[in-house]
C-alpha cells in the first residue's frame, strides 16, 4: 500500500503539470493567433479563454497520462526508488498496478465528463463567441425527413428548446397532401414538439372541377417528432461532430429507426467512447521499456524516443480520427480497429507479469 501511495502521489503530480503546462500552451497560443478577431467585450475573452481551457483538456488529458507515466518512471530510475523497490521484493505487477489504475479511473472521469454540454461543445461554444460575438448561436434552415414527414424549421434555438418558422410537409401516394405552417414551435416534457397556433392547409384527393376545394383549417396545438430533442436536431442536421455522451446514444437510437445513415454519430461515439482509451493501454505498453537502472540505458535518450514515439503514435490516431470524421474511413476502422490492436498488444505484455 505504501508503494502504491508513493507511485500514485508522483503520477499525478507529473500528470497534472504535463496537462496544466500543455494546455497553457495551446491556450496562450490560440489567443496570441485569434486576439484580433475576438469581439471587445472582456466578459466574451475570458468566456472564450474558459471553453479554449476545456478543449484543450479534451485534446491533451489522454497524452498527459502518458507523459506523466514516462516522467515517473524517469524520476524513479535517476533517484534508484526503482531499484530499490524491485531489491525489497516488489515485482514489477506491483509498480504497474498505479499506473493501471489510475490512468483508468482519470480516463473514466474524461469520458463522463463528455455528458457536459459545456465541456463537450467547448471548441463549438468558443467558435461562435469569435465568430458572432456569443457563444449560443441559432441554427437556421433546417429540412429534414422524419416519420415520412418533411419539415423545415427557419430557425432552431435548442438551448430554449423552441423553432421559428415552422412548415410541415407530408406526402400520400407520392403526392403532396397537406402543408402545417405556424410561427414558432416548442418541445415540452412529454417529448414531442409542439407547434402553437398553426394552419393546415390540405389538397383534396381529386383536382377536377366538380371536386371540392383546398381545405384551411387551424389548431391551437399540433404535437410532431416524437423524442427528436432540440439538441440532437440541432447537432445531426447542422452536422456538427459535437455531442454529449447521452445525446450521441439517443441521435444513434432515433436515426436508426428511421434508416439515415449514422457516420458521424457513431464517429462522435466512439470519439468519446473508445478513441480516449489509448491512454491506459499505451501506459502499459511503455512501462515494459523503460529501464530499471540509468546503467542499462541512457535515461534522456530513453525519454526522448518514449516522448518522440507517444506523440508519433498520437498523431497517427488523430489522422485516422480525422479521416473517419469526413467519412474517407469507416469510424470502425478509424478508432476502433486501432484502439483494440494496442489493447493486444498490452494483454501480451501484460502476460509476462501475471503467467
Amino acid at each position: 500500500m505504501l508503494l502504491f501511495r508513493y507511485i500514485s502521489f508522483h503520477y499525478i503530480k507529473y500528470f497534472l503539470l504535463i496537462l496544466f503546462a500543455l494546455s497553457l500552451f495551446f491556450v496562450g497560443f490560440d489567443y496570441i493567433s485569434n486576439a484580433s478577431k475576438l469581439p471587445s467585450s472582456v466578459n466574451l475573452i475570458l468566456i472564450y479563454l474558459v471553453y479554449k481551457t476545456f478543449f484543450a483538456i479534451d485534446m491533451l488529458l489522454p497524452i498527459s497520462l502518458v507523459f506523466g507515466m514516462i516522467m515517473t518512471k524517469v524520476y524513479l530510475i535517476k533517484t534508484n526508488s526503482l531499484i530499490s523497490f524491485y531489491s525489497l521484493g516488489y515485482s514489477r505487477k506491483d509498480v504497474l498496478k498505479p499506473f493501471i489504475y489510475l490512468s483508468s479511473l482519470i480516463i473514466l472521469i474524461f469520458i463522463l465528463l463528455h455528458s457536459s454540454v459545456k465541456f463537450a461543445k467547448s471548441s463549438e461554444f468558443s467558435d461562435n463567441i469569435m465568430k458572432n460575438s456569443e457563444y449560443l448561436s441559432p441554427t437556421r434552415d433546417l429540412f429534414f425527413i422524419y416519420n415520412n414527414k418533411f419539415v423545415y424549421f427557419k430557425e432552431l434555438i435548442s438551448i430554449k428548446r423552441k423553432a421559428y418558422g415552422i412548415r410541415v410537409f407530408i406526402p400520400k401516394n407520392n403526392s403532396l397532401k397537406q402543408v402545417i405552417t405556424a410561427k414558432s414551435a416548442i418541445y415540452l416534457d412529454d417529448n414531442f414538439w409542439h407547434i402553437k397556433d398553426a394552419k393546415i392547409i390540405t389538397k383534396p384527393d381529386s383536382l377536377t372541377f366538380d371536386a371540392k376545394g383546398i381545405k384551411v383549417e387551424e389548431k391551437k396545438d399540433i404535437k410532431i417528432l416524437k423524442d427528436f430533442r432540440p439538441k440532437i436536431l440541432d447537432q445531426v442536421y447542422e452536422g456538427s461532430s459535437s455531442y454529449t455522451l447521452l445525446d450521441a446514444i439517443d441521435a444513434l437510437r432515433i436515426l436508426s429507426k428511421e434508416n439515415i445513415k449514422t457516420d458521424k454519430i457513431r464517429y462522435a461515439l466512439y470519439k468519446i467512447l473508445i478513441h480516449p482509451l489509448f491512454a491506459p493501454f499505451l501506459v502499459i505498453i511503455i512501462f515494459f521499456f523503460v529501464p530499471i537502472s540509468p546503467r542499462f540505458l541512457n535515461i534522456s535518450l530513453f525519454s526522448f524516443i518514449a516522448i518522440l514515439s507517444t506523440l508519433l503514435i498520437w498523431g497517427v490516431l488523430f489522422i485516422l480520427m480525422e479521416l473517419s470524421k469526413n467519412k474517407t474511413l469507416p469510424a470502425e476502422a478509424g478508432i476502433i480497429a486501432p484502439i483494440v490492436i494496442l489493447f493486444f498488444i498490452a494483454v501480451y505484455k501484460l502476460r509476462g507479469i501475471y503467467e
